[in-house]
């Protein structure tokens, strides 16, 4: 399975082994768990991260993990957005360090996923 991510408009497939999904569910409830106490998404704290705020996080950990080249941790990262959006068909990383602006194409036309709280200028 791949996960198509764009990262600077440089496309970036991550391939995710077979069984991955499965395999990886105890990793991925415990993720969840982590993220369920909260998470900083930016500048802005979010209470209780939905779906789409998730797999922004995970995205920045999956960007993380394409700039050191650590393959294991891309396919984990894409592994979990693949689990918690099956219906993706694209993610394009926002690469300047603010995860809110990652952006999600799940089904459908192309939409912009980014939602949640924004930071005040």
């Amino acid at each position: 399975m791949i996960l198509h991510a764009v990262v600077n408009d440089q496309p970036c497939p991550v391939h995710v082994p077979d069984g991955m999904l499965r395999d990886a569910a105890d990793v991925f409830a415990r993720m969840d768990a982590d993220m369920d106490r909260g998470w900083q998404m930016s500048r802005v704290w979010v209470d209780r991260p939905d779906r789409i705020q998730r797999c922004q996080i995970v995205a920045d950990r999956l960007l993380t993990a394409l700039e050191t080249e650590n393959r294991e941790l891309a396919a984990l990262m894409a592994a979990y957005i693949l689990h918690r959006m099956p219906d993706i068909r694209a993610l394009d990383i926002d690469a300047g360090g603010d995860m809110i602006r990652t952006r999600i194409d799940a089904g459908g036309a192309p939409r912009d996923e980014t939602h949640g709280p924004q930071p005040q200028p």
